[in-house]
């Protein structure tokens, strides 16, 4: 069978493409682009953008040991439902994801799925305690995509450079959490004028930025690369920009909360507003912006974290770190960065998609042809309201509830399957959306 999405806005990052166009989907794959394409289901795209589905490096599934907050199954649906086709999992599960066993527990159970493409991130150390090193060669033959202590920063110097260099021979990515404890300890926000009104002890910004800085030093001496996770500070925009301008083979992210959001916003004490690094002030979000426009932060994570209704209804304080972010990530990157006028959807597109990739040294990203058909269908410009209900993930820890949002994802495929179909779209005669992978038995 062949299926043709037609009368589309395509646009493709690795080819610097944007215009109308179909594409024709056979066998999974992408089996031709071009103009009045012949099939035998057509996806009628009027209106809408046809993107290569989205790569998302930084979530967490909290499977295994954590089912109640989210679970591969759940996860993978949430991501279907935010036009994400492709993950990679942090490994701060219980227990980590620090041996060859482990990564084939995740590997399996994602095949077992057929749903969205989900690669593993294993540990750098062995349960993420900083010591010793993980067997990174093993991980790698497993299906590990990644290492990383995600959660933790390594403290001791000397581990972190041996890390760097053991993961730049076997060709893994380090992802790098930056964070000084001994700073951060007890902090619940940025510190700052709003933390001091409200009487919550704050992270400051430097618990972060010392950390960017020494890390990057770091991978410069291992002569091996290193991915900053979650940007959250101006001054750390500068430190990456400086070391790129320098040749250190440094890439970084930043997560749609820390231009949509700051600080001052915490004055109700909802703890959906509380993640780690934690919202910071006006001056920060600008050079975060900045940074996506010239390059220096390149590429867009959500940093998917769920947590139970339960652990979030809590004070303020006492509220552990995270929101949930995937099925907003659309909605947040029009509203807040393409709208304004920030990033053209083009550039926006290409940070969600061909820039990860590369990143993670994926096969995703990207819509030629013979590539697998991993698609997104949106409206950039339907607005709607962020409700409660409205999310797949089994948590609803997220900050933009009741807010407005601009870009809706209508149709997501994966390897030429329809995953996700927007309630308010007619399915066309001959598909289906996949029963395996939208089974209500996952969400358990």
């Amino acid at each position: 069978m062949i299926i043709v999405i037609k009368n589309g806005w395509l646009i493709e990052p690795s080819s610097n493409f944007s215009g109308k166009s179909d594409i024709g989907i056979e066998n999974g794959m992408v089996s031709a682009i071009g103009t009045d394409l012949k099939g035998d289901v057509y996806i009628d795209a009027e209106g809408m953008i046809v993107s290569p589905g989205f790569v998302d490096i930084h979530v967490h599934f909290r499977e295994p040991g954590f089912e109640s907050k989210e679970t591969i199954a759940s996860g993978a649906r949430a991501s279907a439902h935010g036009g994400v086709t492709s993950v990679v999992t942090m490994p701060n599960t219980m227990p980590p994801i620090d041996n060859a066993g482990m990564v084939e527990l995740v590997v399996r159970r994602a095949q077992d799925l057929d749903g969205i493409h989900i690669y593993p991130a294993a540990c750098a150390t062995k349960g993420r305690e900083g010591k010793e090193l993980t067997e990174m060669a093993d991980l790698l033959q497993s299906g590990a995509v990644a290492v990383t202590d995600d959660g933790n920063d390594i403290e001791s110097s000397s581990v972190l450079r041996h890390v760097l260099e053991y993961a730049g021979m076997v060709g893994l990515p380090y992802l790098a959490h930056c964070e000084d404890f001994a700073l951060s300890e007890g902090g619940a926000m940025n510190e700052g004028v709003i933390s001091t009104l409200l009487g919550i002890p704050g992270i400051p910004k430097e618990a972060e930025e010392t950390r960017i800085e020494r890390n990057i030093r770091l991978a410069k001496l291992a002569n091996a690369p290193i991915h900053i996770q979650h940007v959250t500070t101006k001054r750390g925009v500068e430190i990456i920009r400086n070391a790129k301008k320098e040749g250190i083979p440094v890439t970084a992210e930043t997560c749609p909360h820390y231009w949509m959001l700051k600080d001052s916003q915490i004055e109700n004490y909802n703890s959906n507003m509380k993640m780690n690094p934690p919202l910071r002030e006006e001056e920060d979000i600008q050079a975060i912006i900045e940074g996506l426009k010239d390059g220096t932060i390149d590429c867009i994570a959500t940093d998917h974290a769920p947590h139970t209704r339960t652990e979030k209804n809590v004070p303020f304080q006492e509220a552990p770190f995270g929101i949930i972010g995937l099925e907003t990530l659309l909605g947040c990157v029009i509203e807040g960065l393409v709208k304004p006028g920030y990033l053209s959807i083009e550039k926006a597109l290409q940070l969600l998609t061909k820039n990860p990739a590369n990143i993670i040294k994926i096969n995703a990203g990207t819509l030629e042809v013979g590539t697998s058909a991993d698609i997104t269908i949106f409206n950039p410009d339907e607005e709607w309201i962020v409700t409660e209900d409205y999310f797949y993930s089994k948590s609803a820890n997220s900050p933009f509830i009741w807010t407005k949002l601009c870009g809706k994802v209508k149709y997501t495929l994966c390897c030429g399957k329809v995953l996700y179909l927007d309630k308010d779209v007619l399915l066309p005669e001959g598909l289906s959306v996949s029963p395996t992978f939208l089974c209500d038995a996952f969400l358990l």
